[in-house]
């Protein structure tokens, strides 16, 4: 049915290791498809506060959560199943759309995370995800 399945995880929150991610390697089981594991990087914000950050540091550190992301999901693989990893950076649910364009994917899986007072008004990463998305969007609630 998919034939390019892509995860967004937060790799602070570890339901989304726990939860999300199973979810999303049982539908790419069903659908022999590729999985995309990805990750987002929060943007550094305006030039004026990226001179402050020594000289290559962005790369630096997309490297090191790259690193981060293989080693939070790798272990969670079954064996023979390969992964497309990547590391977006800025606005959340923008870099989520922005992998899934890029990868083809026909459906991307998300966790729902406990919502704070301000996402009732802006709306949290998950339902943009949804709103925007251009494809199927599995939302995963954890175990609360």
């Amino acid at each position: 049915m998919y034939h390019d399945i892509l995860v967004a995880l937060d790799l602070e929150d570890p339901s989304d290791v726990s939860h999300t991610l199973p979810a999303a390697i049982h539908q790419t089981q069903a659908s022999g498809a590729r999985l995309h594991a990805m990750t987002v990087l929060p943007s550094f914000g305006m030039s004026i506060v990226g001179q402050y950050f020594p000289p290559g540091y962005e790369k630096d550190l997309a490297d090191k959560v790259m690193r981060q992301l293989k080693d939070s999901v790798r272990p969670h693989l079954p064996e023979g199943l390969d992964v497309h990893f990547a590391v977006g950076e800025g606005n959340v649910y923008e870099a989520v759309l922005t992998v899934a364009r890029r990868t083809n994917a026909d459906l991307i899986v998300i966790g729902a995370h406990r919502p704070e007072l301000k996402d009732y008004l802006l709306g949290p990463n998950a339902a943009r995800v949804v709103r925007h998305a251009d494809t199927s969007v599995l939302v995963v609630r954890p175990d609360e």
